[in-house]
């Protein structure tokens, strides 16, 4: 078994569905807080969060939320020097993406097809990857 834990950037639309406790996604959140998995973010990432959040529950969780992540050891700023911008459909996704390759992360975690473009991309590879494989690759990890 790897002890090297996997370094992930959580697309907003995950993070949205995972914080719930009764959510069939909260594993995620979970993992988050039990330090079980690296997370990198950028002021601009933890800005839409808050945004997001604040509008599908209340601004209360969204400060909560955002607290609990920037608290949190395993959750790692980034500071973005260069915008690759390799998403054209929703230019604002490109924040996950930088972050995800400045990060070297393992994975970038979305359910958003529009990220599908970079499994085409050779340069800069970016892992995208949905909940479902996530979940395959954290069970393959504790096995």
């Amino acid at each position: 078994m790897s002890k090297t834990k996997k370094r992930v950037v959580v697309d907003t639309n995950v993070l949205l569905v995972s914080i719930s406790s009764f959510s069939k996604y909260h594993w995620i959140y979970q993992l988050i807080i039990r330090k079980e998995i690296e997370v990198f973010i950028t002021n601009e990432i933890l800005t839409e969060y808050f945004e997001i959040i604040s509008k599908k529950f209340d601004l209360k969780t969204a400060k909560s939320v955002i607290r609990t992540l920037i608290e949190l050891d395993n959750v790692n700023r980034m500071q973005i020097y260069f915008n690759f911008n390799l998403i054209k459909n929703d230019p604002d996704d490109n924040k996950f993406v930088d972050c995800a390759i400045s990060s070297n992360a393992d994975f970038l975690l979305t359910n958003d097809r529009d990220f599908n473009i970079l499994k085409k991309t050779a340069f800069p590879k970016v892992n995208v990857i949905n909940i479902e494989e996530f979940r395959i690759e954290i069970k393959k990890k504790k096995s």
